[in-house]
């Protein structure tokens, strides 16, 4: 039987921040930005004297605190995932937080960005990868931006963060590793040309504004990490041998990274060069292993090839007191059909979820959240749930890009 699904409304009206908790916030940003040396570059003119539309790339939680610092005394708002809500709505509300589900189509907060930068003439933070950082190098922004930037009128202002990714990669955050923090502030559109460029021209100023690559950026810089945990957990992103071609089958720790199937090897240098113990490392830089691994998961896409199916527990964000619930195991299935769900909850009622890939530009990932496994955040514009693999393997990185490939071909051919 199905059962009638309660669904957590999380379309409030976003508040500026409450007077009472600002100096709470720069004191205690200033403490983070303290402690990660933050030092801040303004590449050309900034100005936080009109409200303005504040884009920042993401990889750890230090890139809110440098925001804080950096546009003090301003005030700003936030959008906010609603899983960071959980048993601090109340906060979140109070320093101007603006509820959104991931990847998802939200009209009811982009009528609120409008207006609280319009009409309330607060600055608006957008973190428009809508994930963290997996590589250190930048993921896909959408293509709404430049029209978000046309309908507020304002100056758009990117933060460009690097050294936040290295210093407390996803996949290993602790403990942080000794490495200074840089924030490159650049004004990439002004409020006149809001104007007078089209929003074409405004995203691909932002476009630009956004590339990074933290592991280049390491070496190019003859930058240290002397962490004895500088490779622990790579194998989380980097999944596919080079060599012999198997996936899922890597494993590292301390300082190696190795394939569990044809034994290669390598060491990571304090530079984060990756050294082959046999042989010429094929990728020595991690982030273009890393590309190398989403242009095969784009083939297998292209090809007809891909298909994966799983039993997943499911997790549902029952509300912000008691935040997620386990419902029960269904069967998921991700192919050109998009992720699929269906099966008999632990009370009894029957599940069924489609999201078509259309629907699903990207895929927000977790690894090992709260203790608790792998998670996949799957969300439509009435409910969240995570959703944790049991029968494979080392597969959210996959996941990540087969989704973005699934949702390109379905684009281009237009397949729902």
């Amino acid at each position: 039987m199905e059962k009638k699904q309660e669904h957590l409304d999380i379309h409030w009206e976003a508040k500026t921040p409450r007077w009472y908790l600002r100096p709470i916030e720069w004191v205690g940003s200033a403490f983070f930005v303290l402690q990660a040396r933050t030092k801040f570059i303004h590449t050309n003119k900034v100005s936080y004297k009109e409200p303005a539309l504040i884009l920042s790339n993401h990889a750890s939680f230090i890139d809110f605190p440098n925001v804080v610092v950096d546009m003090f005394p301003r005030k700003q708002c936030w959008v906010i995932s609603i899983e960071e809500f959980v048993g601090r709505d109340w906060l979140f509300k109070n320093i101007g937080g603006i509820a959104k589900r991931k990847f998802t189509s939200d009209l009811h907060m982009i009528k609120q960005i409008v207006d609280l930068i319009k009409n309330k003439k607060t600055s608006v933070v957008i973190y428009p990868e809508a994930r963290f950082s997996l590589a250190g190098i930048n993921e896909d922004l959408g293509e709404g931006l430049g029209r978000l930037a046309k309908a507020c009128e304002c100056p758009v202002i990117v933060y460009n963060q690097k050294g936040n990714f290295l210093r407390s990669p996803q996949w290993n955050k602790r403990p942080y590793r000794d490495v200074r923090v840089y924030a490159e502030v650049t004004t990439v559109v002004t409020k006149e040309e809001t104007l007078t460029l089209s929003a074409e021209e405004i995203q691909e100023r932002i476009e630009q504004a956004f590339v990074y690559d933290e592991y280049r950026w390491q070496f190019d810089n003859n930058i240290k990490i002397k962490s004895k945990y500088r490779a622990k957990n790579i194998h989380k992103i980097l999944y596919k041998c080079p060599e012999c071609g198997n996936e899922h089958e890597m494993d590292s720790d301390g300082t190696s990274l190795w394939c569990n199937a044809c034994g290669a090897h390598w060491d990571m240098d304090v530079y984060g060069v990756l050294h082959q113990r046999e042989g010429e490392a094929k990728y020595p830089i991690v982030s273009n292993w890393y590309r190398w691994e989403r242009e095969e998961a784009f083939k297998e896409v292209e090809e007809g090839r891909y298909q994966v199916k799983s039993k997943v527990r499911l997790e549902k964000l029952v509300d912000f007191k008691k935040g997620f619930e386990p419902i029960g195991v269904v069967d998921m299935t991700h192919d050109e059909n998009g992720y699929v769900f269906e099966g008999t909850l632990d009370d009894g009622s029957q599940f069924s979820l489609k999201k078509p890939c259309l629907t699903t530009r990207s895929m927000h990932i977790e690894f090992d959240f709260k203790g608790r496994g792998d998670a996949l955040d799957i969300a439509t514009m009435e409910d969240t749930w995570f959703a944790f693999p049991l029968e494979i393997k080392n597969c959210l990185t996959k996941f990540n890009f087969v989704t973005e490939a699934l949702y390109f071909k379905a684009k281009r051919t237009n397949k729902q």
